[in-house]
């Protein structure tokens, strides 16, 4: 049955045939070719290097009379100029697109990781502020050194008015049972 189908498939002329021949590249292996061409067009060793064979194309066929393959105006060097331009400009194109596509995907991350900082920035300054409301309302060693400092002193300085007898029990009793007086001594 699946011949039959394939034979209905091509006698339709709405669908297409299969190429005899497929050609299989890799469009990132072009890529990288042509990145790494354009990279040593733009050298100055290839500007040596193109300056090098020039003047001895020209030298040869002008000094040398036997060798004179392209004469004086050089029709043949002019067609190797111009088909090393015909390649060189789209692989320079090519090369500037990937950069541009590698630039683009760079700019992206930069920018997610820094709204990720800044809401990592964020989110500690909001912990700060936290801390600090809590550290507000917790204890310090200096705060509560000042008040046994401040009781200290409000329980050993003499009472400026004589309290009387009840107050004078009650005092004697908190503070340990003995009355002031004998606290002090011993």
């Amino acid at each position: 049955m699946s011949e039959k189908s394939t034979q209905i498939a091509r006698q339709r002329l709405d669908t297409p045939r299969e190429p005899r021949f497929r050609v299989h590249f890799d469009a990132d292996a072009v890529g990288r070719v042509g990145e790494t061409v354009a990279h040593f067009l733009g050298t100055g060793r290839y500007l040596a290097i193109q300056t090098t064979i020039v003047i001895f194309w020209i030298a040869l066929n002008l000094f040398a009379i036997r060798l004179q393959w392209d004469p004086y105006p050089f029709i043949l060097l002019n067609l190797a100029f111009s088909t090393q331009a015909a390649y060189a400009a789209p692989l320079i194109l090519l090369a500037q697109n990937r950069q541009e596509n590698r630039d683009r995907v760079a700019l992206e991350e930069d920018r997610m990781r820094s709204a990720q900082t800044k809401a990592d920035t964020e989110f500690l300054a909001r912990e700060l502020a936290a801390l600090r409301i809590a550290l507000g309302e917790v204890t310090t060693r200096d705060y509560l050194r000042r008040e046994l400092e401040d009781l200290r002193d409000a329980l050993l300085s003499p009472e400026e008015d004589e309290p009387d007898s009840e107050t004078a029990k009650s005092a004697a009793t908190r503070g340990g049972g003995k009355p002031k007086s004998a606290r002090r001594s011993g």
